[in-house]
């Protein structure tokens, strides 16, 4: 949603008269209704079967469809959308500047969506207004009052190009569908000449721009209902065909790529709004073609339907989708990840009725775990308001007791194309949000997210079990933006909108990612400030129980102290700090090892500007001073964990051993686990592993004579890497296929080829221990 057309709303409004009125009607031969040139009447094409089939699957997929209108919620539901739109009937009074008083022009969302109520009011049943010929008059003539007001072919457009192009077409196309034809067909022929000139076939043309990814999917959907307004087969032919370029993976920029990442805007990770957007908008025209002599059909479709599983489940957690991976939506209101999460969830469960069997029956499962852990915001109660047919398929699904309700999956996922991860343990999760030179620090536009300056400065979000509602609850209204949960900053603040606008706020870094074995994950960032002259080199290793934080290298020449914040949890829970011992326990929450003797907190009670909300919040954060020249820091993060379980880790020092804790490297040895990883910004040795050049490298020892050694190029440049395990292995019984040398014995010695098109990637060999 990016970009502006020129457009001045002076010559929007004075358009809307007489003069966009004479423009309006098409010379016969090119007239979208008769399609004939001598003007003599024929056959209405609107009549062509295959087009009632679509109007009639696109009323039952959006307006909703599946359920008993006069069984409740239902009942109650269609009465009140009913009696919402005879309100809005009665209150119409079509002027020169408003279609209803108190909603001047342009009003690019309520006034379209106002219509878009009346109309499904008028299609679905139990209403009290279902097929009632006066509300269709009504939405017809609002529909035109709208069209030649504001969006006439020929006026100027103002503002972001979105509404011109998507918003507004889809909404009032989307009500002219629903009422049949009460539009008639001349003012139908001036709103589909109006989407012409606003949202032209042409912007198909090129996938580019604001074409790309999410916007691509709501580009055709416009086009598409303008096919059927018009019942233009090759119009939908057309509009159907320009999805493809959406599907396959790509390596850069808007779309999927391979590891499961979804980009919008070139530089945010997006699955929470623009991507939910686009699973909701391609399940919908999946559903609507179906059958149609324009079904989708396209092979690549299926990196779509893998990408439930790939790209969006892993970042659902408990019903909510995680804030890192929606750009600056973010902060538009509280409990807005529950809503983002119920979005996916809607989207996928009606996605399962065009997939395979096979993974109908796994997403059902999925979405059924979700519904049932969101205690937050219990999902059915939710849907019930919002879509009525999503509420049907739901509790169909809860009520199914053949589906079992699939756990949350534990292990790790990493995100390198998009500098995220992703790791759930026993009863917890996290999620972690860096920026590198692929991925901005944060995306601020239209006014909205203006101090997420810091959410790619390593912020790492947690969930205990219980704390579904940590960052729901007026979180960025009320947080320190300067103390986000994992960071570590120079306290010089920011001004508000800090850095190119849509998430061009990236810094120069480019070792940032890690390596995984699926289960644990040694992930590490060389951070640079956003407008400042912070560095730092910080790494997160991802185990069953706890994330050891290391952090080195941290120099700064602000001015200003520096701070690494160990966390900044929105509780008014009891906090107790053992400085003596070297632990910090939060009742509830979890637990903290860590130096105490450098360990600031504070405990506060924080308001929202501009708002009557208040949230308490402890803060426990470490301070590397003013100009630090390489300072550092360690710390264990045990989420969930007991006082005495937080105890009993800081008394046991050999529970975890640093290997190497610098700006060139940093590395753990984890005994219990068999777990060995390192972090190397440069090449070197740290214990017992040697790298030849910059990467990251995780072993695990299993228990049964085997292990696996991991490793992977966050870089991405690497013609060549030769790593060392000083350990006795005896085979190599599983390699890789870019394993171009393995040396056994003594120790093992294993060169990889050209890791750098990998794209950050894991690669992990097996070996036989000797």
């Amino acid at each position: 949603m990016t970009g502006m057309i020129g457009y001045s709303r002076r010559s929007l409004l004075r358009l809307g008269g007489t003069v966009a009125a004479g423009a309006l009607v098409l010379p016969p031969a090119e007239h979208p209704w008769t399609g004939h040139r001598d003007g003599a009447r024929r056959e209405d094409p609107r009549e062509d079967g295959r087009f009632v089939a679509l109007r009639r699957a696109w009323r039952d997929v959006t307006a909703g469809s599946g359920f008993d209108a006069a069984a409740e919620p239902y009942r109650s539901r269609l009465a009140e959308l009913g009696a919402a739109a005879a309100r809005h009937r009665d209150a119409m009074r079509p002027g020169t500047s408003s279609l209803w008083p108190g909603l001047p022009f342009p009003s690019f969302t309520a006034t379209p969506a106002r219509l878009r109520a009346m109309a499904r009011a008028y299609a679905l049943p139990g209403t009290g207004l279902t097929g009632d010929a006066g509300l269709a008059a009504a939405v017809a003539d609002g529909v035109d009052h709208y069209r030649r007001r504001v969006y006439a072919a020929g006026a100027e457009a103002t503002g972001n190009w979105w509404h011109w192009r998507i918003g507004v077409p889809r909404a009032l196309l989307d009500a002219a569908l629903l009422t049949d034809h009460h539009l008639g067909e001349r003012r139908a022929g001036a709103l589909l000449e109006a989407v012409d000139h606003f949202a032209p076939e042409c912007v198909l043309d090129d996938y580019d721009g604001t074409s790309t990814g999410a916007n691509r999917v709501d580009l055709c959907t416009v086009r598409l209902l303008r096919a059927v307004l018009a019942a233009d087969p090759d119009g939908a032919a057309r509009a159907v065909a320009a999805l493809s370029p959406v599907f396959p993976h790509v390596t850069e920029g808007d779309g999927f790529h391979r590891d499961g990442s979804f980009v919008q805007h070139t530089w945010v990770p997006y699955q929470g709004t623009y991507g939910a957007s686009l699973l909701s908008g391609l399940a919908t025209l999946f559903a609507v073609l179906r059958g149609s002599p324009w079904e989708v059909t396209d092979p690549n479709r299926q990196v779509v339907l893998d990408a439930v599983e790939r790209s969006f489940a892993p970042f659902v957690h408990d019903g909510l989708c995680m804030d890192l991976v929606s750009g600056r939506a973010v902060g538009r209101g509280p409990y807005g990840d529950h809503a983002r999460g119920r979005a996916i969830a809607a989207a996928v469960l009606l996605l399962g009725e065009t997939a395979s069997a096979a993974e109908r029956a796994r997403w059902r499962s999925m979405v059924k775990g979700w519904a049932l852990r969101d205690a937050v915001r219990p999902m059915p109660r939710a849907a019930e308001r919002e879509d009525l047919g999503f509420h049907a398929r739901l509790v169909a699904l809860l009520n199914d007791d053949g589906v079992p309700a699939a756990a949350e999956p534990a292990g790790h996922r990493l995100f390198p194309e998009s500098a995220r991860a992703v790791h759930r343990g026993r009863g917890w999760c996290a999620g972690l949000s860096m920026a590198s030179d692929r991925i901005g620090h944060y995306e601020h536009g239209n006014g909205e997210n203006l101090r997420g300056w810091h959410t790619g400065s390593g912020m790492l979000y947690w969930w205990a079990e219980g704390h579904g509602d940590q960052y729901s609850d007026f979180f960025w209204d009320t947080v320190d933006p300067c103390r986000l949960p994992g960071t570590t900053v120079s306290t010089r603040r920011p001004a508000d909108g800090a850095g190119e606008a849509w998430g061009d706020t990236r810094p120069p870094g480019r070792w940032v990612g890690g390596a995984t074995d699926g289960r644990y994950a040694a992930v590490g960032q060389h951070l640079t400030g956003l407008e400042s002259t912070l560095e730092a080199f910080k790494s997160w290793f991802f185990l069953d129980d706890a994330v050891v934080c290391l952090g080195a290298g941290i120099s700064c020449a602000d001015g200003v102290p520096v701070e690494t914040v160990v966390d900044n949890r929105r509780t008014g829970a009891r906090l107790t700090v053992d400085r003596t011992a070297g632990w910090a326990h939060l009742e509830g929450h979890g637990g903290y090892v860590l130096p105490c003797a450098r360990l600031r907190t504070l405990r506060e009670e924080r308001t929202a500007a501009g708002r009557a909300v208040t949230r308490s919040y402890v803060t426990l954060w470490l301070d590397h001073g003013a100009d630090p020249a390489s300072a550092g820091y360690f710390y264990l993060l045990m989420p969930g964990a007991s006082p005495d379980a937080t105890r009993a880790r800081a008394a046991d020092p050999g529970w975890v051993r640093v290997l190497a804790g610098s700006r060139h490297r940093q590395g753990v040895h984890v005994p219990s686990l068999g777990v060995t990883a390192v972090n190397f910004w440069n090449g070197g040795t740290a214990g017992p592993l040697t790298a030849s050049a910059p990467c990251a490298v995780l072993v695990r020892e299993r228990g049964d004579g085997t292990a696996t050694l991991t490793v992977a190029d966050p870089r991405r440049d690497l013609d060549e890497l030769t790593v060392t395990w000083e350990r006795p292995v005896s085979a190599v019984p599983r390699g890789h296929p870019l394993l171009t040398a393995a040396a056994t014995g003594r120790r093992l010695t294993l060169t990889w080829g050209r890791l750098a098109d990998r794209e950050g990637a894991s690669h992990t060999v097996t070996v036989r221990l000797g």
